[in-house]
């Protein structure tokens, strides 16, 4: 392969598959069927065509610019005769001549003249040029070491690499190598043939890194000006709530109000007093609401959205506070308010087991991640963990909790989170043996961790939402108002697409819709 010149057409340049050149006339060159299809119905364009245009409405996009990025694409797409054609119809090369014999010599391991290139390119930062040469150098260094050609590795260590005070801590790694096979293999060197081709891509997949934008176009450029985009749109729509696979390219992204629910498709009755608490299953196939008629309802919901009564659970002999869903929605628990937790086989709708303590009631309940055990909360204001045959494995005692059903978990384990003070809630580290505490500044009425076990949203009896990170060291990100509450408690909640939304109930008979960081919608 000789070097790339800019008297040589792209399209000369254009590689054919095997199977199609063996398909031509022996008489005909690959490039010629390409040239004479397209090429006579064209004019070609002066080399310098689209130097300083711009394009677009607003004349901030340089023609040159993006005719490079989608010539870039085209080759990386395979579309190689596209490509070529394309740098041909607009006269813009990809890259210059120099660049291109650059590229061409390090892939052909011609280290001396691809250094020397490299000084031809015109680069005005010494420090690229001298970490682009070392780059090169290393290479030749590692190649010769293969072929066992100890000295000539050796004056390329001293009198090329070290005198660009480069990396000096990978130069005596280098150096280590001559002295041990062992130092060798663990840099990468491999043994067999065919690895020297990959080696010399890498190599030339970190020097397009190293060199400026402006001379070498970086990889996968328009795909990542384009995933850009599309995250400026999402992140523009105030009610997105579809997944990525809905966005396309031949439109601007907007979700309408109609992508998020707001209105009555089904009522459900069948409690005889006032319903305390609601949570779907994991897969979404079951809802379960609690109620102060003593009972739980296990509600199915059908392939055509339609809810329907699956399985009264009675038994507990006071209001039920509170239900939570096993891991893989097989099991159910139920707790009584300050009574007892019973575990419920979803498809039979038949009691498991009852979980109590003598002298104690029991307030909320909640499963291990691995469904293997539950824990709960007492009216002792201890914490309590249970194997599901209910031997006590571990318990908390002292201020851990408040006579409030609102506890959790966090998925890998490792943490507790539960009420324990009126307006303090305890991050109780189970392996560390480590609390924390969020100080609020009005008493706590409930609060829901979000299911990346992130963020915790708190209800205030001031009638404010608090939004707090829990990563580290607890920091209040955000505060919403606009729900009225006087006598009852609101559970507001994580919702919509990658729990984008936090909704919230509202004794004025409203649901109350906000962005993460927004205010109310």
């Amino acid at each position: 392969m000789g070097v790339i010149e800019d008297s040589e057409p792209p399209l000369k340049r254009v590689k054919v598959p095997l199977e199609e050149s063996k398909s031509l006339p022996e008489d005909c060159s690959t490039a010629e069927p390409v040239c004479c299809s397209l090429g006579d119905q064209m004019a070609r364009p002066l080399t310098s065509q689209g130097d300083g245009e711009t394009i677009g409405l607003q004349g901030v996009i340089k023609k040159a610019e993006f005719i490079k990025i989608i010539t870039k694409a085209l080759y990386s797409l395979g579309y190689e005769k596209s490509g070529a054609l394309l740098e041909e119809e607009s006269g813009i090369p990809l890259h210059s001549s120099v660049v291109n014999r650059f590229m061409l010599q390090v892939t052909d391991g011609k280290w001396d003249d691809s250094v020397a290139t490299l000084h031809m390119i015109g680069l005005s930062d010494e420090t690229i040029v001298k970490s682009a040469s070392f780059l090169i150098l290393e290479q030749k260094f590692l190649e010769l070491l293969k072929m066992e050609n100890v000295t000539a590795a050796l004056d390329t260590l001293r009198n090329e690499i070290v005198p660009l005070h480069v990396n000096l801590n990978r130069v005596h790694e280098l150096a280590g190598c001559i002295i041990s096979p062992l130092q060798c293999l663990r840099l990468g060197i491999a043994d067999q043939d065919s690895e020297v081709t990959k080696s010399r891509s890498k190599i030339l997949e970190k020097l397009q890194k190293l060199l400026p934008a402006t001379v070498i176009v970086p990889e996968k450029r328009l795909e990542h000006l384009v995933e850009r985009a599309l995250d400026v749109q999402r992140g523009a729509c105030m009610f997105h709530n579809t997944s990525d696979s809905d966005l396309s390219l031949y439109t601007d992204h907007q979700c309408g109000k109609n992508q998020i629910p707001s209105q009555t498709l089904q009522i459900l009755q069948a409690h005889n007093d006032e319903v305390w608490f609601l949570q779907f299953s994991h897969n979404g196939k079951y809802l379960a609401s609690s109620s102060k008629d003593q009972s739980a309802i296990i509600w199915e919901v059908k392939e055509n959205g339609q809810v329907s009564l699956k399985h009264t659970l009675f038994g507990h002999q006071k209001p039920v506070l509170t239900v939570s869903w096993s891991p893989d929605d097989s099991q159910i628990l139920t707790c009584g308010l300050e009574e007892v937790i019973k575990r419920w086989d979803v498809n039979s709708g038949k009691c498991l087991h009852v979980y109590e303590k003598s002298g104690v009631g029991l307030i909320s309940c909640g499963w291990f991640p691995d469904g293997r055990g539950i824990f709960s909360g007492m009216t002792d204001r201890s914490i309590c963990l249970w194997d599901l045959d209910g031997r006590e494995l571990e318990c908390w005692k002292g201020q851990r909790t408040l006579r409030i059903s609102d506890m959790a978990m966090t998925d890998d384990g490792k943490r507790i989170i539960s009420i324990c003070r009126e307006s303090a809630i305890l991050l109780l580290d189970r392996e560390a043996k480590f609390e924390r505490l969020i100080e609020e500044v009005d008493m706590i009425t409930s609060f829901s961790l979000s299911k990346d076990n992130k963020f915790l949203l708190v209800n205030l009896i001031n009638q404010e939402i608090h939004l707090w990170s829990i990563e580290g060291d607890p920091k209040l990100v955000a505060r919403y108002k606009g729900h009225k509450r006087t006598r009852f408690v609101i559970r507001s909640c994580f919702g919509g697409l990658e729990q984008a939304f936090i909704a919230s109930g509202s004794e004025d008979s409203q649901v109350l819709l906000f962005l993460y960081h927004e205010k109310m919608i």
